[in-house]
């Protein structure tokens, strides 16, 4: 039997799959495909490869990209089951990959005959872009190419399609125990990831559902609670197994990922805020570093305010933890996404204002201080909605005083996530789609994007990474318009634009000299004075155009004492030991 696994990549609210990320559904299907059938040949393709095979140079393939399989068309001819992973249900911006939909994956596949599968989350529908409102149309489509569409858990349907197809159901759900086999059998698909082993983060799942959705309802627009109805917290040896598993294959970038706030893994249900376990989160992470002992990224993602404000005890030893047994760099996603509390009323949401500012000022007291690879150990950022029903020029108002008095009291965020809300079937923002007004709003939302953009995130981005900041191991990944991008490998990576080409999928140190909106400008360390373009010495702090023009009339520089006396010696201390002859 062969069989293909197309991954289209994922986004969702408590879960990431598109690169350098490997989500968990490739992996969890690959893990039952082979515990029903130890003979089946099952090849990873993702969609990159397929817009390779079929469009080439005149298709959307991403910059930079090299096919992981080249003979994408001959594998899909051959195969027996053919199986598509996609879902965008957060929308986002990517740097060197471009999720797909129905409707582009269809145009591919539908020629070929194996036996096709839809899983992973797109039957739901996919997000082309913030404030698109899911139609059936996609649905509609995909019943017309797939034989079959999951709506359950596409692992659980694999395994007893496999074994007895009669008895395959695309509802069910599969727990834990059955899912043990299933990802530490699967992560052996990681060696079929374009990037592997130096370029890959895998997220790891700890629990399905929402706490505060099973004490008091989930936010208006989520998803999570939609398709997991009930909280289920994965044990901590069986996490640490699948991260065994993976690190034992050359895994070491990790994000423990998969849940809607890790703050309330294995918490006591309690209402609104379910009450803290600190004890399971210093065990789980203490297992994960025993097993993965040179890990090089350790990083979390999602966490309630709610819960860290008013446990902030807990709270704090379970940051302290994250920060004992992770990586610099890592970041805790908070989902306030409005502070007027007229909309968090009506929109059932996680955290009120206050406890957002608190949330975060208690991430800061614990994890403001800067780690060896330049990032401080833990940040929090910010999820912010527009849209929703309810709001006025008054809740866009209240949000940006907020941040204003994050950054005037000098407190430190890592990102603002700043999305138009998405409406989906079976969320209760469904039944409240005719009250939002995003068209109505278009402008004051312009407006408040704008006015966050350039008072919020710039000083607080200078505040991160202050010039001087040197960033290490930043991947190379895409060469555009003279600008070469890279990110560290992580939760929420700052995006470094580097004024030069530079070999691709290479790590470097880069000296920190400007910074955007949201992301930063760099120079890759040492700097030979010698032979660096003007343009790249210009950049440098306290030489400018001028000044480096003067430096490229007085190349070639014996010594450094030559350079400081042309480049003027008061940023000396800053750059001594960056640069080289």
């Amino acid at each position: 039997m062969i069989v293909a696994i197309i991954d289209g990549y994922t986004d969702e609210p408590a879960g990431l799959g598109v690169p350098p990320y490997l989500g968990i559904y490739p992996r969890y299907a690959y893990g039952a495909i082979k515990k029903a059938r130890k003979d089946a040949r099952v090849f990873y393709l993702t969609i990159d490869d397929l817009r390779a095979a079929f469009e080439g140079e005149n298709g959307i393939a991403t910059k930079n990209k090299t096919p992981n399989f080249p003979k994408a068309r001959e594998i899909l001819e051959k195969a027996d089951v053919i199986i598509y992973i996609g879902g965008l249900h957060t929308p986002g911006k990517y740097l060197s990959a471009v999720p797909s939909q129905v409707e582009e994956v269809a145009r591919f596949i539908k020629p070929f005959g194996g036996v096709k599968i839809l899983g992973g989350p797109a039957f739901m529908g996919s997000a082309h872009a913030g404030g698109t409102k899911i139609t059936s149309r996609e649905l509609l489509l995909a019943q017309s190419i797939f034989d079959h569409i999951v709506y359950g858990d596409l692992e659980a349907f694999l395994f007893d399609y496999l074994t007895n197809p009669k008895d395959a159901d695309p509802f069910r759900f599969r727990n834990y125990n059955e899912l043990r086999d299933y990802a530490i059998i699967g992560a052996e698909v990681v060696k079929q990831f374009p990037d592997f082993p130096d370029f890959v983060i895998v997220e790891i799942e700890t629990q399905r559902g929402c706490p505060k959705a099973m004490g008091i309802g989930g936010c208006s627009f989520c998803t999570e609670p939609v398709r997991y109805r009930t909280v289920e917290d994965r044990p901590i040896e069986d996490i640490v197994a699948e991260v065994k598993a993976l690190y034992d294959l050359g895994v070491r970038h990790f994000r423990v990922g998969r849940q809607s706030c890790i703050f309330s893994y294995m918490a006591k249900p309690n209402g609104r805020v379910p009450v803290p376990n600190p004890d399971a989160l210093e065990k789980l992470f203490r297992g994960i570093r025993s097993v993965a002992l040179d890990v090089k990224t350790l990083h979390v993602d999602n966490a309630n305010p709610a819960v860290i404000a008013n446990y902030p005890e807990e709270s704090i030893r379970i940051a302290k933890a994250l920060i004992k047994y992770g990586t610099p760099g890592n970041v805790v996603a908070f989902g306030l996404e409005s502070a007027d509390p007229k909309i968090a009323r009506l929109n059932n949401l996680n955290a009120t204002a206050e406890e957002t500012y608190e949330a975060v000022r208690i991430l800061n007291e614990v994890g403001a201080r800067r780690g060896p690879n330049g990032m401080p150990w833990l940040l929090p950022g910010i999820n912010i909605i527009f849209g929703l029903p309810g709001e006025t020029k008054k809740s866009y108002e209240l949000t940006f005083q907020l941040l204003k008095r994050l950054l005037d009291d000098g407190l430190m965020v890592r990102r603002i996530n700043i999305r138009q809300v998405v409406v989906f079937p079976g969320t209760p923002l469904w039944h409240l789609r005719s009250k939002i007004k995003t068209e109505k709003h278009k402008k004051l939302i312009q407006h408040y994007k704008y006015k966050i953009r350039h008072e919020i995130d710039l000083p607080m981005l200078r505040r991160v990474v202050p010039v001087g900041t040197i960033l290490r191991d930043v991947r190379a990944e895409v060469f555009d318009n003279g600008l070469t991008y890279g990110r560290q490998i992580g939760s929420y990576p700052l995006i470094v634009g580097i004024p030069k080409e530079m070999p691709l999928n290479r790590f470097y140190d880069v000296l920190i000299v400007d910074h955007g909106f949201r992301s930063i400008t760099g120079i890759p360390v040492p700097i030979n004075v010698n032979t660096e373009s003007p343009r790249v010495l210009g950049y440098l702090p306290g030489i400018g155009k001028k000044r480096a023009v003067k430096i490229l009339a007085s190349r070639p520089f014996r010594t450094k004492e030559e350079f400081f006396s042309v480049a003027d010696g008061k940023n000396r201390e800053m750059l001594e030991g960056l640069i080289t002859l």
